[in-house]
């Protein structure tokens, strides 16, 4: 059996699971559409191919540790990010592969210890975004746009979407968490035949919520935002 079935399988019975809790929370048929495993994003960094090695030297390529879906994997490689009053956040992980454009996403906390007037973004719109700069072993790089706090979103499938009722940039709402639980609004879909059913937020959410990684959320109602 690979990995993809083993994740399959996995994934069904969480779901299955998740569906029982559903209903012993209370929580009613007309409200309740799925439930969605969370991902909880701590701050990190995207690179171009000449970043990289501005940072880490010429030819540098970065090394896999873990993983992750889309084709992305988290590197072993790590960077310490610097705001424009020189406090700085130190270990700050690459993901890889590199991209068309560099960018850091930070949560709110993050943008306040860095001095940084982060905007909340979705990946990849960084024009007019903060300045940060990155310090790495080889040497330092300047951004004078690319700091973003990333918007809450959920990454599905083109059959999950199906079976959800919602299409690629729909806004849903989702309830999660249980003692300190809360209703999240304004959750984007996002739909690609290679994602893996996953709601991603950041740090300061998930603390707020008191949710960890691989617990479920539930998607309970649907916005007409676009």
């Amino acid at each position: 059996m690979n990995n993809t079935e083993v994740e399959r399988i996995t994934r069904a019975v969480l779901q299955a699971l998740a569906d029982r809790e559903s209903v012993s929370s209370g929580q009613t048929a007309g409200e309740y559409r799925m439930s969605v495993p969370v991902g909880v994003s701590a701050r990190h960094i995207h690179l171009t191919r000449q970043d990289v090695e501005t940072l880490f030297g010429p030819g540098y390529e970065l090394t896999k540790k873990k993983d992750l879906m889309g084709g992305q994997f988290a590197a072993n490689e790590q960077c310490t990010i610097v705001g424009l009053k020189l406090r700085a956040i130190e270990n700050v992980r690459i993901l890889g592969p590199v991209r068309s454009a560099s960018q850091v996403e930070i949560s709110a906390t993050d943008a306040r210890t860095l001095g940084v007037n982060a905007p909340l973004r979705e990946s990849g719109d960084v024009a007019g975004s903060a300045p940060i700069a990155l310090v790495g072993p080889k040497g330092v790089l300047y951004l004078k746009e690319g700091c973003i706090i990333a918007a809450r979103h959920i990454h599905m499938t083109p059959q999950e979407a199906r079976s959800a009722g919602v299409s690629d940039g729909d806004y849903v709402s989702v309830r999660m968490g249980s003692d300190r639980g809360a209703v999240l609004d304004h959750v984007k879909i996002r739909v690609d035949p290679s994602f893996s059913l996953e709601m991603h937020i950041d740090t300061d959410e998930a603390n707020a919520c008191q949710v960890r990684q691989g617990d479920m959320a539930y998607i309970i109602g649907q916005k007409g935002m676009q």
